[in-house]
């Protein structure tokens, strides 16, 4: 996509579940900026679902956005899962209901607002603005 809004995004937990993280690096015409935060009892999926709203509640208006992640959990979850388990009632092909729901309502309706494109990057293996997330993603657990 050119002309779009990159983001960048991890999460990172102690203990899964335990205190938890999440860094995003939103990038736009050569412009940057950074957030994170972290909650004091989750799991690693919900920190790097919760980095991804993060980046895409950032944007103040509709946007073509390249969400980057290391996450498979997030991409598979958006690309390929999602029509199934609403088509299902968000119920999983176990059977059971889908995990952190409500956080996954919340990017579909960001997705919306969005044209969004998402891209897997393998985690720990270089990629500078993953590296940087899982920065501020382990940074933000330490502030809590």
């Amino acid at each position: 996509m050119s002309d779009a809004v990159e983001i960048f995004c991890d999460g990172a937990c102690s203990g899964n579940p335990g205190p938890g993280g999440w860094g995003t690096i939103l990038r736009f015409n050569g412009t940057e900026k950074e957030l994170s935060g972290g909650e004091p009892a989750t799991t690693n999926n919900r920190m790097e679902l919760t980095a991804a709203i993060a980046g895409l509640s950032a944007l103040k208006r509709p946007c073509k956005v390249v969400i980057t992640t290391d996450s498979q959990y997030l991409v598979k979850g958006m690309t390929e899962w999602l029509p199934g388990w609403i088509r299902k009632g968000w119920i999983n092909s176990k059977r059971e209901p889908v995990v952190n729901r409500d956080l996954w309502e919340r990017l579909v309706e960001l997705t919306k607002i969005h044209n969004v494109e998402w891209r897997w990057v393998r985690g720990h293996d270089g990629h500078s603005e993953n590296e940087r997330c899982d920065e501020l993603a382990r940074s933000a657990i330490t502030g809590l």
